[in-house]
């Protein structure tokens, strides 16, 4: 049972009816899966656990069409979701999230919420992640490791994520444990903690600034350039 995932849920009946339904939900397409009554599509999910992650005011990158910071702001929360695509409902569309224009510790939670592989820069948009974040902040992430990611992508026939946007040069399908936590010691952070979710197959990472000076922008470690 996933604690920071039965939250989601109104009552124990479907909580426990989305655990039993899980590999269903897998296989079937989740547009169809968001008409069945008392079942909960793999995206909301995500998002509902990223959403109970959240304090204070919030940058999401690779936001894509924005649901995780509008949702936020509906329910009081300041927040602001950046990307390089133009998905509809991003707040602000920039040419490299390594190089915003937001002033020093302007964030108490910035957020990649399974999208962190899809950065090709992904060491200096880290690295800008830190300076944005306040010294008491947190990143959030989800991830799912490469094997699993591989096998659900190429299954996800209606995700426009991999079908309209496409992978470029440079992104991949995801991380280890030991290579995420490694390539966030780099750029600045120590992990806080995770949280598995859908049987473990997902992971939520809290992430807290380091202690020592923040890296400088372009200082993205030595880390191997497949991760």
């Amino acid at each position: 049972m996933s604690s920071i995932e039965r939250g989601l849920y109104k009552t124990v009946f479907g909580y426990a009816l989305n655990q039993i339904a899980l590999p269903l939900k897998l296989v079937i397409p989740q547009p169809v899966i968001a008409r069945v009554p008392f079942l909960t599509t793999n995206l909301d999910v995500r998002m509902g656990v990223v959403a109970g992650l959240l304090r204070g005011r919030v940058l999401d990158i690779g936001c894509g069409e924005n649901r995780l910071v509008k949702a936020y702001r509906a329910g009081g929360g300041d927040g602001v979701g950046v990307d390089v695509y133009p998905w509809n409902g991003v707040d602000r569309l920039v040419e490299d999230t390594a190089r915003l224009d937001d002033a020093d510790a302007s964030f108490d939670t910035i957020t990649f919420v399974s999208c962190l592989n899809h950065i090709p820069n992904r060491r200096e948009v880290l690295v800008e992640a830190r300076r944005l974040l306040r010294l008491d902040g947190q990143v959030v992430l989800t991830n799912l490791t490469p094997g699993i990611s591989r096998v659900w992508h190429k299954w996800a026939f209606w995700d426009e994520d991999q079908h309209e946007r496409g992978m470029k040069e440079g992104e991949v399908w995801g991380f280890t444990h030991a290579e995420l936590v490694a390539m966030l010691g780099e750029c600045g952070f120590e992990l806080k903690r995770s949280h598995g979710f859908s049987w473990g197959l997902n992971r939520a990472y809290v992430f807290v600034p380091s202690d020592g000076p923040a890296p400088a922008r372009g200082a993205t470690g030595s880390a191997r350039s497949e991760l």
